[in-house]
């Protein structure tokens, strides 16, 4: 008998040191948000249609938002406690340190757009809001930042999140993914025949 429960127990601990988080969650009364926010969009789209070139491939990328404009101040209040629980599980001491929205923009993704990998530099934390996400529509990836880690892959006989060097979230209306601006990632093609429009901004700290 206690021989039996001795080889049920682990023979070790299994700490996950120096883990890279990503929060999802479902904003509440995403509907209201995503119509007051879809009209500020097309209101962008419409002043610039070409739009600016970063990591999108054929799609619409906005101008960074006016931050002071009273939609974005609404869009930042309505997900206030969701980027509040985030400076908690990260024990910044938000007392000490200014919180700032460094920037914001949109991009829309038609048919076959996508979004080549790329990082969010000088920042602590980025994020990604859906306001239309169709199905097959392109879910966002992320990628191992430990270079190291990709050199070599051994034959796995189980995928799980100790041997995986990407990470994919499915994407849909409502849903907000905040991830450390290190995080290498990338959105996967639209393949939908709708739109895929995302809101995005980083988030910097920084000592008062």
């Amino acid at each position: 008998m206690i021989k039996k429960d001795y080889m049920s127990k682990r023979l070790s601990d299994l700490n996950l040191a120096f883990s890279s988080p990503i929060w999802t969650s479902l904003i509440v009364n995403y509907k209201d948000i995503n119509s007051r926010m879809l009209e500020y969009i097309d209101l962008l789209k419409s002043q610039d249609p070409k739009g600016k070139y970063k990591s999108n491939m054929t799609g619409w990328h906005s101008d960074n938002f006016d931050l002071k404009k009273e939609q974005v101040i609404f869009f930042v209040n309505s997900i206030s406690k969701n980027l509040n629980q985030t400076f908690q599980d990260m024990g910044w001491d938000t007392a000490n340190n200014e919180i700032k929205i460094t920037n914001m923009w949109s991009i829309i993704n038609y048919k076959n757009s996508f979004n080549a990998r790329h990082i969010h530099p000088n920042n602590y934390i980025s994020a990604a809001y859906y306001v239309k996400a169709p199905k097959n529509s392109g879910n966002i990836v992320f990628y191992d930042p430990r270079s190291e880690n990709v050199i070599r892959t051994p034959i796995i006989s189980k995928t799980n999140k100790l041997n995986s060097n990407v990470f994919s979230v499915e994407v849909q209306e409502g849903l907000l993914v905040l991830f450390p601006s290190y995080l290498h990632h990338s959105v996967d093609i639209n393949k939908s025949e709708k739109e895929r429009i995302v809101i995005s901004f980083n988030i910097d700290l920084r000592n008062k």
